[in-house]
């Protein structure tokens, strides 16, 4: 059955978008619902369809069911999209677009939240194809003194970039004495990271998406919290490990993985060495994070000079490299969709840095 467009005179609400409602998920069969009018607007289209819930009474309209809904500009996004994967820093992206940073601030975490949200919509019934690579990508929040690693997983036959967490670090490495006794005021004043945080933060990567499989193996290089972080997970797991030290070339087992740390080095301008534009919250460069892997995944080839393949057509999740206009067309509703704890607490913006007095989580009602 074709679907249609959200600008099609046919188009008829899938569900109701109350999601206190009985009929926004899980329901069989139609659900009542009648037209109530139009109303006008300055932005096209410009006369939008009203409709009503005849069970809860919610009124709504086609925008809601809109990835521009309740926006003002929502053409920043798709021209946003590609820029932050291109390396462009988000004053940059603000003075080419003639548009204030708290703008693209807000619109970053807009994509972000609704990237966690399509990928999870695709990979509903994944299943995992061949070995499993992991790896910690370590960068740091606010100033060097907060290092963490975004804990990743790839497939290593086809190159999907599956899922990732996050873990807390403690500033390691040489240090002058004024250094370490800066390092000591802060974790006085404001606490030591969990030692356990990456063995934590990789079992509930393995968690996530080990979910539903019996065996697998899983590369990784010689990190010492990585087999302590296997132990209790639900499936057989046969772990094999690369010396960080080997050559990392095509030939490396862990290819996959250090290909995607280079793109992260590449196209995220935060995650550049000797930048100025480093993240100042760990939620934002998980949300940043989130709109790298969308890209990755359903936008970009898995090799520039190979076939036009993407790895979610590797997977056989798409049929073809998808545009930004489909991904950035229908809004997705949190609620239907079964969000990771951790990517929860990412869409909650619930990820707190530390040295922060004040950290703002997402707790508006309609917009999302």
């Amino acid at each position: 059955m074709e679907k249609l467009s959200l600008q099609d005179p046919r188009w008829q609400p899938p569900f109701c978008p109350n999601h206190k409602c009985r009929y926004h998920q899980h329901f069989q069969g139609p659900w009542p619902f009648k037209k109530q009018g139009f109303y006008r607007r300055s932005q096209a289209p410009r006369t939008v369809q009203r409709f009503q819930c005849k069970h809860c009474k919610r009124s709504f309209s086609v925008q809601t069911f809109s990835q521009s809904y309740w926006q003002k500009r929502p053409d920043l996004d798709r021209m946003i999209f590609l820029k932050i994967c291109g390396g462009m820093a988000a004053r940059q992206i603000a003075r080419d677009l003639e548009v204030a940073p708290s703008t693209v601030d807000r619109h970053i975490e807009r994509l972000g939240r609704h990237c966690l949200l399509f990928h999870r919509n695709l990979m509903q019934d994944y299943q995992l194809q061949g070995d499993l690579v992991i790896d910690g990508f370590e960068t740091f929040e606010l100033s060097q003194y907060f290092p963490f690693h975004h804990n990743l997983a790839v497939e290593a036959e086809t190159g999907f970039f599956l899922s990732f967490t996050d873990s807390e670090l403690r500033r390691k490495g040489r240090m002058r004495e004024d250094q370490k006794s800066r390092r000591g005021e802060l974790e006085a004043q404001w606490g030591r990271p969990d030692p356990k945080a990456v063995e934590k933060g990789v079992r509930e990567l393995l968690e996530d998406v080990l979910a539903g499989e019996s065996r697998v193996v899983i590369r990784s290089d010689d990190h010492r919290a990585y087999p302590r972080a296997m132990w209790g997970i639900s499936c057989s797991i046969e772990h094999q490990v690369t010396s960080s030290k080997d050559y990392r070339d095509r030939h490396n087992a862990l290819w996959e993985i250090n290909l995607l740390d280079l793109l992260l080095r590449h196209s995220n301008a935060n995650h550049r060495r000797e930048t100025l534009a480093w993240s100042k919250r760990r939620q934002n460069s998980s949300l940043r994070l989130a709109i790298l892997l969308v890209w990755r995944n359903y936008l970009k080839k898995r090799w520039e000079k190979g076939k036009r393949e993407t790895p979610a057509m590797l997977k056989g999740l798409c049929k073809r490299p998808l545009k930004r206009e489909e991904i950035l067309t229908e809004r997705l509703f949190p609620k239907r969709q079964k969000l990771s704890p951790r990517w929860e607490h990412y869409y909650r913006g619930s990820i707190h840095t530390r040295a922060l007095g004040k950290n703002r989580e997402h707790t508006l009602s309609y917009a999302y």
